[in-house]
């Protein structure tokens, strides 16, 4: 069997640490990493303001994170092979371009299907940013400073994953719907810049062009696009109970094997997926999307509690998720002085067993928790977001070569966009259905002739009766007070069963770092 094809001459060559354009390069792809997780976090939070702006329903305007991720998952697939025939620099300018001009006229689309045709092209650019920035930083800092490199790198990945509320409630309050793409437009041309100046020029490769491996790259992308949009429809739809669901995944799954097949069986596979059977890699990159699983999973409780059971505007969730981004930018060097001495695997236990305990620690949440209640364990979570990730990042990096850091790119933004979708799918769904257990039974322990029933129900009656001389109105509306107060209680119980099941992914995520062997000396 002929070996691969090799990425790695695509890969910019290791610059002179005595000049600047290292760091104005990684400066570019880490602006770009941010812009890619803020794409979807800010997205998600706008999605009412955007429905409103477009006019559009809640079915219809459920398309559009859909159609954002689906573009990120195909270029995130295609960027290791595309970033050899075109090269780095080429490839990430033109991802640029493409995702500033469409978040420039994203807002100006005249109806709906326009506007998602933007997001879908937005994130084909913005998902080329990620796969490539980790390599960028593997081949261009000097060893003894990559670990510092990556430290920023997560921290910065986190930082832009929480702080996604705040900027949308501030657009929201302040301007317009308009400016959750438009704001893009000035950070971009910023990244342009540090591209075109940081990144080296290499030679396009013709001869990856024509030894392309056309079938693995159409299986991978769509197999993946097709899984990720069922299960981003999946809980609105009702899972297997909807065709175009049932159509989604099980196309996704026929095309995902197929790939799989094809990359092993290929003479030149465009994504070498035989790395995964390197010491320690597939554990790792079940790792990230494991984490990515329990930061998304509490990321979609919080705000839903804070939205739903206290009315919070997106301004004021963001007040909370803040505290995880914060505390980051304290340790972060830290951090990396602590990854350069101690063994990675002790650091990523640590972080995994702060999440967890964070997680647990949620657990005591009542109907009357607000901003204040949730800083003692998003404090906790942060800093162990901060180790866990941090040292993951690290363990991966010092399991590959640097010529193999494309493809490895390319499989970490897969692990985190599948980790981060199954996990808010999955709270999205265990949520809904905890709710509606803890409602019935809730309900059921509610007597109409028990004296604390009656007791409540006066209560109500008396709040009502200031307002209203209509005794029959008056009492219809204490029974819907108490009904509400029922829901009420069965959300806060539904949210504290998704905080244990969050808090029992960190701990199966601690039996897989067990299950890390020693790795040989790195030079990083």
């Amino acid at each position: 069997m002929a070996s691969p094809v090799s990425i790695a001459s695509a890969a910019p060559p290791r610059l002179r640490a005595d000049t600047l354009r290292p760091y104005i390069g990684i400066l570019g792809v880490l602006l770009g990493a941010m812009m890619s997780t803020l794409g979807s976090r800010v997205t998600t939070f706008g999605l009412t303001d955007l429905r409103g702006g477009l006019h559009a329903g809640f079915d219809e305007g459920a398309w559009i994170t859909t159609s954002f991720g689906v573009g990120q998952m195909m270029s995130g697939v295609a960027s290791p092979y595309m970033a050899a025939v075109f090269g780095v620099r080429r490839f990430l300018l033109l991802g640029i371009v493409l995702f500033f001009t469409t978040s420039l006229l994203a807002p100006l689309s005249p109806n709906l299907n326009a506007f998602l045709a933007a997001q879908f092209l937005g994130g084909l650019g913005s998902g080329t940013f990620i796969p490539l920035t980790i390599s960028f930083i593997v081949r261009s800092l000097p060893p003894r400073l990559v670990i510092y490199g990556v430290a920023v790198y997560a921290m910065n990945s986190e930082m832009s994953q929480n702080i996604g509320a705040s900027l949308e409630g501030w657009f929201s309050d302040h301007l317009s719907w308009a400016w959750i793409d438009w704001q893009y437009c000035f950070a971009l041309p910023l990244m342009f810049g540090c591209i075109f100046y940081g990144v080296p020029r290499d030679p396009p490769t013709s001869m990856c062009l024509r030894d392309l491996d056309w079938p693995g790259l159409i299986y991978a992308g769509f197999g993946f696009a097709l899984l990720y949009a069922g299960l981003d429809q999946g809980n609105r739809l009702d899972w297997t109970n909807n065709g175009l669901v049932n159509g989604f995944l099980i196309s996704g799954a026929l095309l995902t094997m197929f790939f799989v097949v094809r990359e092993l069986i290929a003479a030149r596979p465009f994504i070498n997926i035989r790395l995964m059977a390197r010491e320690n890699l597939l554990l790792l990159m079940a790792l990230l999307a494991g984490y990515r699983f329990i930061i998304l999973s509490t990321a979609y409780i919080i705000p839903n509690y804070l939205q739903t059971v206290q009315n919070f505007r997106e301004l004021q969730v963001g007040a909370v998720l803040l505290w995880i981004a914060l505390p980051q930018f304290a340790i972060v060097l830290l951090l990396g002085a602590l990854l350069k001495r101690a063994d990675a695997r002790l650091v990523l236990a640590f972080g995994t067993a702060l999440i967890g305990a964070a997680c647990l620690m949620a657990t005591n949440l009542t109907s009357e928790w607000a901003t204040d209640d949730f800083l003692p364990s998003q404090i906790l979570q942060a800093i162990g977001q901060s180790f866990a990730l941090t040292a993951l990042i690290v363990l991966i990096v010092r399991s590959i070569n640097p010529a193999d850091a494309l493809t490895i790119g390319s499989l970490m933004q897969m692990s985190r966009l599948f980790g981060g979708e199954i996990g808010t799918a999955f709270m999205q769904t265990f949520v809904r259905i905890r709710e509606q257990i803890h409602s019935n039974l809730v309900g059921a322990h509610v007597d109409g002739l028990a004296a604390l029933t009656i007791e409540r129900l006066a209560a109500y009656r008396a709040a009502v009766g200031a307002r209203t001389a209509d005794l029959e109105e008056t009492a219809a509306r204490a029974t819907k007070l108490l009904a509400a107060n029922v829901a009420q209680q069965a959300s806060v119980l539904a949210y504290i069963d998704g905080f244990l099941a969050a808090a029992a992914g960190a701990f199966a995520c601690l039996i897989l770092v067990a299950l890390l062997r020693r790795q040989p000396p790195s030079p990083f």
